[in-house]
């Protein structure tokens, strides 16, 4: 519902492409999302002693827990000791316990972004030599399980809530002021005011876990509710109830006092009520920004007031364009939608996409930083799903443009044929409304003076007694509320007539058809909004990875690795002597040319003379592989292979295929870092 849009739509792209241009060819660095860009020891790395802590190192500053690092041993055993410190900066570390033996570790950490998201993750370092443990090398965020699903509904919830509330406000006060009145637009601004508080209520009570454990039981735990309302998060999301509670009075104003009153009052009122709904909505935007992406990284100060602004135009065009549609569904036939609120929506829906592009622009080049990370990040994929979603938001809205327009020139002719066929009605005609009148006065009058007894009275009426006949109150009583029914026959039937003629016009049809299009794709980019606020900006994320392969010792020469990788897989065919263990060992383990030497023993440690050994190599992250691999016997129980080629670093998986008899085999598998 944009007017003029679609002349004007190539300027704004083209606007677009020109400022984003600008912005991102000279990106500076920044973050807004916490990520892990080093730690001591480093990923990966095996250290001849065992160290007296571990450090983290991280692209912002977080907010750790007592439980938030944690250190285990190749047996699942925590070896940390006492609650992670701050040394400096954005650098933390947690004590180790003294005299570990050697083998791998795993350190998991658990944090909360400076931007109210929780990140989470692990890794591997090894003392002496690597070994098997039995913990994964992988950690669940707490926001991924059943708690982070319902956060997730939760943010959704709020933010369609708040697009309805403003939006809807918006529209009755700017574009059709009538519709204060229209019980549909009532009940859809007090389900946004109803979702987007009971929305945040919900995020208040989940976030403690949310951010913690992931536990649904953990959601009424009064001790992290104490926890949440001391963070800036928790702030947020109480000065959001304050500022609905503001909300709720302005509702009742404006379908209450401001609805009763004419149109010539109403001016009046409409002044202050926009005013201090600005104020309310603008509050409740900053809610979000104050707590969220906006709020960290570069140019804070700025990125804040521009977030608030792009959500109020989000709010705008799709809560408007949700009015809007109620509006063409619901309205009752005597206040039906106008072709004047129609265009004046139209304008409003404009001047929004044009902020929503300029706002855009800004948020795109902060959270981005360079071209590349519109499709080497998820940030930027999901960014660019978004602008499809609007450019195609622009198109419908262009279809509903022609058809406003085609409504307001059939509209015109209409007029003006009533005021021709009023010109010609005769002086003395009586007015429809004044004749019906008439008839039920009639109507009245016959059954009186059937109930007086006169002339039309029966013998029995006659000579029935005094007390036994209606007197003249309630035979008018009856009169009355016979008139009173025939007249809402006749009113429902005179709405059911002029909804017939509303409905049968194909040019408010067509309009009707293409907002609702409208709305649903509208449904559709929210959702993928919310997600968008959910995920680390893709500058962040070039930045870990690029600082990750800067510290990592895989990086230290292109093509080299970080020394000899050796994996111990113990296996069993089935058979009666199918029991053993395969040592893979890959050096230098890097990118490039490798040497491969793979033993076979018996669980007792002896050679074991194996018919068949067979290796593959998958790198899923990167759909590549299974690249086999044949080894030659060199040896019983000794296989060897050289030039062995790996295309690219990674978390590759290592699996090898024994078979010790015509019948038995089995395959096995490890990951191992290389590169």
């Amino acid at each position: 519902m944009t007017q003029t849009i679609a002349p004007r739509l190539r300027t704004l792209v083209l606007l677009f492409l020109a400022v984003a241009g600008a912005l991102l060819a000279g990106a500076a660095p920044a973050s807004a999302h916490a990520a892990l860009t080093g730690s001591d020891p480093q990923q990966g790395s095996v250290v001849d002693r065992a160290p007296t802590q571990v450090s983290l190192t991280f692209s912002e500053p977080i907010a750790v827990s007592d439980d938030a690092v944690r250190v285990l041993d190749p047996k699942g055993q925590r070896v940390d000791k006492g609650a992670p410190v701050n040394p400096s900066g954005t650098t933390y570390s947690v004590q180790l316990v003294g005299g570990l033996p050697d083998g791998t570790y795993t350190v998991a950490y658990q944090v909360v972004s400076a931007d109210s998201h929780p990140v989470a993750g692990a890794f591997t370092f090894s003392i002496g030599a690597p070994s098997e443990t039995s913990v994964p090398a992988s950690a669940q965020a707490s926001g991924d399980g059943l708690v982070g699903g319902l956060y997730g509904f939760g943010r959704y919830v709020s933010y369609a809530g708040f697009v309805v509330l403003v939006g809807g406000a918006a529209f009755v006060l700017a574009c059709w002021q009538r519709g204060s009145g229209v019980r549909a637009v009532q009940r859809l601004i007090v389900s946004g005011w109803l979702a987007l508080t009971a929305a945040t209520l919900a995020l208040l009570l989940l976030r403690g876990s949310y951010t913690r454990s992931g536990k649904i039981g953990d959601v009424f735990d009064l001790t992290l509710l104490g926890e949440v309302l001391q963070t800036k998060t928790g702030a947020a999301l109480v000065s959001r109830l304050l500022l609905l509670a503001a909300a709720a009075l302005f509702i009742a104003v404006l379908f209450g006092a401001y609805e009763k009153r004419e149109d010539e009052e109403k001016r009046d009122l409409t002044f202050g009520l926009a005013i201090g709904g600005t104020v309310v909505a603008a509050g409740l935007a900053a809610s979000w920004a104050m707590s969220e992406h906006a709020s960290q990284g570069l140019q804070a100060g700025i990125a804040m007031p521009v977030d608030v602004l792009h959500l109020l135009a989000v709010a705008a065009w799709l809560g408007g364009l949700t009015t809007l549609l109620v509006a063409l569904y619901r309205a009752p036939a005597d206040t039906p939608v106008d072709r004047t609120a129609v265009r004046r929506f139209s304008r409003l829906a404009f001047g929004s996409v044009v902020v929503l592009v300029a706002t855009g622009v800004y948020q795109s080049w902060r959270q981005l930083g360079s071209w590349s990370a519109f499709t080497d990040t998820r940030y930027g994929q999901l960014l660019l799903v978004k602008i499809g979603l609007v450019v195609v938001l622009v198109a419908i809205a262009s279809v509903s443009r022609r058809w406003t327009a085609r409504l307001a020139q059939a509209a015109a002719p209409a007029a003006a044929g009533q005021e021709h066929e009023g010109e010609k009605e005769p002086a003395d005609a009586v007015p429809a409304q004044q004749s019906e009148t008439g008839r039920a006065d009639a109507q009245r009058s016959d059954a009186g003076r059937a109930g007086d007894g006169g002339s039309g009275a029966t013998g029995a009426e006659e000579a029935a007694g005094p007390g036994e006949q209606d007197g003249p109150e309630e035979q008018d009583g009856a009169d009355s509320a016979r008139a009173a029914q025939l007249a809402r026959q006749r009113a429902a039937m005179e709405t059911a007539r002029q909804k017939r003629l509303r409905d049968a016009d194909p040019n408010r049809f067509g309009l009707r058809r293409s907002v609702l299009a409208e709305a649903g794709v509208a449904v559709v980019l929210l959702a993928v909004t919310t997600v968008l606020t959910q995920t680390e900006p893709g500058r962040t994320e070039q930045e870990a990875k690029a600082a990750a392969s800067v510290s990592s010792p895989s990086s230290a020469a292109p093509g080299q690795g970080t020394g000899a990788v050796t994996l111990n897989i113990p296996f069993d065919t089935g058979g009666g002597n199918g029991k053993g263990i395969v040592t893979i060992d890959l050096d230098p383990a890097g990118v490039g040319d490798n040497d491969l030497h793979l033993y076979v023993e018996r669980t007792d440690g002896k050679a074991f003379d194996v018919p068949e050994v067979k290796v593959a190599l998958t790198l899923s992250a990167q759909d590549i592989g299974p690249l086999p691999v044949v080894p030659d016997r060199v040896a019983t129980g000794h296989w060897s292979a050289s030039g062995v080629q790996i295309p690219m670093a990674g978390d590759w998986k290592i699996e090898v295929t024994v078979r010790t008899s015509d019948i038995d085999q089995v395959t096995v598998s490890k990951n191992a870092k290389i590169g």
